[in-house]
């Protein structure tokens, strides 16, 4: 039968990504209010009592910040449902952002270590005041409280992007720790350590940026499922009533969401709109059972098509019944009351003819009818075997 078919669950997906939009908003207006707050104290108060590791853990904040304003736009707009310019959806949004943001982290860092290196080598750099180190420990308090926010968030709605981001939050923790271990050395006359915490700030940020954009990258170039969420699909397919084998399932992520097409083997002689059946109990099963897809294409075979021989270049239904026809002339042959079916398999072409019931003759004269029209039907080389059905 081999045919196509797609069907969207506009409905469920377009529900589904409203609320990861309006939970993933929301988490980046907390995340974003905290640290332009901190942020704004980190610097001041580095420039002030002259910490080079507390403004870098203030650029590292702000960065933040511009982290938090890209998360909330990609969720804006991932969220929308399909339309006719972006039908597969809007997720690649929420990529697109995840790369920006490993970009941007990494131009940040850059700049971070420099002025590092720059005031590790001075020899006049000032010594920090105390205060910088109350503001330090502020900071680690703020960014773990961030972090557990976003991730029970993330765990919530199987964000990536949220999850990245509350990883950001934790290692912003740790790289506040470092201040706050670099501030105080400075303060009891280890000047240089203030230069060294800023330094491997830095190089965290760095770590960061790089993890999030090759994720991001890996994602543009349309990576799979991985293997336990695919057999996790393929045993919701193999459970549909009907299906007899699965072959070349392949999935797509684009942002949290997933795309799958796939090939299922059904009986050869099911009706076209059994087999249309069968495909859309799989469309629905895998939207409902895997919770990644949300756009299915099935493709309905009668064979499985990776093995068996290719039935590409036989001829088409006119062209065929005109062949048979004119190998069936002279004979007892069928006329406009019968119906031929033509079962494409294993490179040939399989034949049923159904003639009417009236035409139904004892057991010997439908076996030398049956004989007859095969034999005839044999000089055909695409003919595969002939069925003799009444009805």
């Amino acid at each position: 039968m081999g045919a196509g078919h797609q069907h969207h669950h506009h409905t469920d997906a377009h529900e589904r990504r409203t609320e990861r939009g309006r939970e993933t908003r929301k988490v980046a207006v907390v995340s974003g209010v905290v640290n332009l707050l901190l942020s704004l104290a980190q610097i001041l108060v580095g420039l002030l009592a002259h910490s080079a590791a507390l403004v870098a853990d203030g650029i590292h904040s702000a960065s933040d910040l511009l982290s938090d304003v890209l998360v909330w736009f990609a969720a804006r707009h991932a969220a929308q449902a399909p339309d006719e310019d972006h039908p597969y959806g809007h997720g690649r949004f929420e990529t697109a952002a995840t790369l920006g943001l490993g970009i941007l982290l990494a131009l940040v860092a850059l700049g971070i270590v420099v002025n590092g290196f720059e005031r590790l080598f001075d020899a006049d750099r000032p010594v920090p005041g105390v205060v910088a180190l109350l503001v330090a420990a502020i900071g680690i308090a703020a960014k773990e409280s961030l972090y557990w926010y976003t991730i029970l968030v993330a765990r919530r709605l199987r964000s990536e992007m949220l999850r990245a981001n509350a990883w950001h939050h934790r290692s912003d923790a740790i790289s506040s720790v470092v201040v706050l271990i670099g501030v105080g050395g400075a303060v009891m006359g280890y000047s240089y350590m203030d230069a060294i915490a800023a330094i491997l700030v830095g190089l965290m940020v760095a770590k960061i940026g790089w993890g999030l954009a090759r994720g991001a990258m890996s994602e543009l170039v349309d990576t799979a499922l991985d293997e336990t969420q695919v057999a996790e699909a393929k045993s919701v397919i193999m459970a549909v009533d009907g299906v007899g084998s699965v072959h070349m399932l392949r999935t797509r992520t684009h942002g949290a969401e997933a795309s799958a097409d796939v090939h299922v083997q059904v009986s050869p002689h099911l009706s076209v709109s059994e087999g249309h059946m069968i495909s859309q109990a799989v469309e629905d099963r895998l939207i409902q059972g895997v919770e990644a897809i949300t756009d299915v294409t099935v493709h309905i075979d009668p064979e499985d098509d990776e093995d068996a021989p290719t039935c590409r270049g036989l001829p088409m239904r006119g062209e065929a019944v005109a062949a048979l026809r004119d190998a069936w002339q002279g004979l007892d042959a069928p006329g406009s009351d019968s119906e031929i079916r033509l079962h494409y398999l294993s490179g040939r072409i399989e034949v049923e003819l159904i003639l009417p019931l009236e035409r139904l003759a004892d057991a010997e004269a439908r076996a030398s009818l049956e004989s007859a029209l095969t034999q005839a039907a044999s000089t055909l080389p695409w003919f595969g075997g002939l069925r003799l059905l009444y009805g």
